[in-house]
């Protein structure tokens, strides 16, 4: 049985706690490694060698940090097949997607590549008399991210690139079900010229996490995972005098306006709903059409489009279009919640509960759903299903369909699909969701904008990546000179008013 353990001062080690927790193949159910999860004291150890080679890493010229986000750049591109192949190994989905899911995460190590321009401080000569005011962007110390399973490259490398661009050490806690790939992308950034122990990487659970958030070394943590994890660590590391970022849960809605291509809108609520078995938190899974005849319509297209998705291991083909959920705990609480809808009212139009694949009886896999005839007080639109399940609330208006979007709890994303232009400038200015699609299905920002929810989705003052990133990883130090200039006039005991 393969053991994995944790990445210190640049290289593989063993765990020492005595502690392991199972990692799957989510396609078979078997046990393929078992992952080290840390101790309080080994957290705390790794924590101070990364304060210690902080110093000297932060001391370095913003130009030569962003020549290693340049060569790690290359190093991803380069091993983008064997970093695909272990990321749906241990998660499951399709090797498009792992490819996807790490090159979203490399298109911030780009961005990071523009680290010196970002930090570039601000100047005012001659502020009063002989006096001058600058201010420079100086990184906090020592930065932890705790990373999701559903994302183990991309939200990883959203975490650690701008953190250490910025002159931070960093210590990643990646989700314990997907531990390899975080492991891989520490060496890729030693091969790139990072310092050793100015990134560790450490495997843990709940004992880690906490550990991280009482680590009075530790400035700053950023967060993606479920809102009731998100509000507790939010809570704690915030009552410990830390910077925090959180980023939770999410309840997509697409809204089909008459006026829609429903061809288009069809294809995009597939494409957003099903990818990745549905566990991304920008995935839609809620479809608000406005009026009968466009639900009439939509259903109908949907149907069969749904019925022909083919699902399966990663190892089946490109053509597969998605794979497992992550474990055995995530497929029960998905049937669960399906049973739900079907004991609340709602129309199972496509029942994917007797989904089996042969010779894969064991795995983790969800057929898909479609749930018509959905209201707003099934715990199937209430709660996050991350899973294929699709939900179509019917609306008699778009003003009933815009309340809906904004008196839900999440408000991660949104979508509008329509051809009136007003509309879509309407909707985009009122409703109350961090991240807005015209049109298009899953509006995640490029990587020089930023990504953030609202309301229960998001916690913190900053968002993800893009500028907001280095605002997050740095402190603003702001200086007032004066150099004597020939003015003699002894000690001053107010505060002197500049002329």
């Amino acid at each position: 049985m393969q053991e994995i353990g944790h990445w210190i001062n640049g290289k593989l080690v063993a765990g020492t706690s005595g502690r392991y927790a199972d990692v799957f193949n989510p396609a078979t159910g078997e046990v393929q490694a078992r992952v080290a999860l840390a101790s309080k004291a080994e957290l705390d150890a790794a924590t101070a060698d990364a304060a210690a080679a902080q110093v000297k890493w932060g001391a370095t010229n913003p130009q030569r940090r962003a020549r290693v986000m340049m060569a790690m750049v290359g190093l991803l591109n380069r091993d983008m097949d064997k970093l695909a192949e272990a990321l749906s190994r241990e998660h499951g989905k399709t090797i498009p997607d792992a490819k996807g899911d790490i090159q979203r995460g490399l298109e911030v190590i780009e961005f990071c590549i523009g680290a010196p321009h970002l930090l570039k401080g601000e100047f005012t000569d001659s502020a009063g008399p002989g006096i001058d005011m600058y201010s420079m962007r100086q990184p906090i110390g020592v930065a932890a991210g705790i990373t999701p399973f559903n994302f183990p490259a991309m939200i990883p490398m959203w975490k650690m690139g701008p953190a250490l661009a910025c002159g931070n050490a960093f210590i990643l806690k990646p989700s314990e079900r997907a531990p390899t790939v975080p492991l891989m992308l520490a060496a890729l950034m030693k091969e790139a010229g990072l310092p050793d122990g100015v990134m560790q990487v450490i495997n843990g659970d709940k004992e880690s996490v906490d550990a991280i958030l009482d680590n009075e070394t530790i400035s700053g943590v950023g967060f993606v995972g479920s809102t009731p994890i998100a509000q507790y660590i939010y809570a704690r590391g915030t009552a410990n005098g830390k910077r925090v970022q959180c980023f939770g849960g999410a309840k997509n809605h697409m809204i089909i306006m008459p006026d829609a291509d429903l061809d288009q809108a069809a294809d995009a609520l597939v494409g957003a709903g099903y990818g990745a078995a549905g566990e991304r938190c920008m995935a839609i899974s809620v479809a608000v059409p406005v009026g009968k005849a466009t639900a009439d319509a939509l259903i109908e297209r949907l149907i069969p489009r749904i019925e022909k998705l083919k699902v399966g291991p990663y190892t089946a083909g490109n053509d597969v279009d998605y794979g497992p959920v992550v474990t055995g705990a995530a497929k029960a609480n998905i049937l669960k919640l399906i049973e739900s809808g079907v004991a609340q009212g709602a129309t199972l139009a496509v029942d994917g509960r007797g989904f089996k694949l042969q010779g894969y009886e064991d795995g983790f896999f969800v057929g898909p759903h479609l749930f018509d005839n959905v209201t707003t007080d099934m715990d199937i639109y209430r709660k996050e299903i991350f899973g294929p399940v699709l939900s179509v609330v019917r609306s008699d208006s778009y003003e009933a369909a815009l309340k809906m979007a904004m008196d839900h709890e999440y408000g991660n994303g949104t979508a509008i699909y329509t051809r009136d232009g007003d509309t879509a400038r309407d909707f985009a200015a009122r409703v109350n969701v961090g991240m807005i699609g015209i049109n298009v299905p899953i509006p995640v920002p490029l990587a020089y904008h930023t990504f953030g929810g609202w309301k229960k989705s998001s916690f913190g003052d900053l968002n993800q990546h893009g500028p907001d990133a280095f605002r997050f990883y740095t402190r603003t130090k702001t200086i007032t000179s004066r150099w004597p200039s020939g003015i003699k006039e002894g000690g001053e005991f107010n505060f002197k008013q500049m002329e």
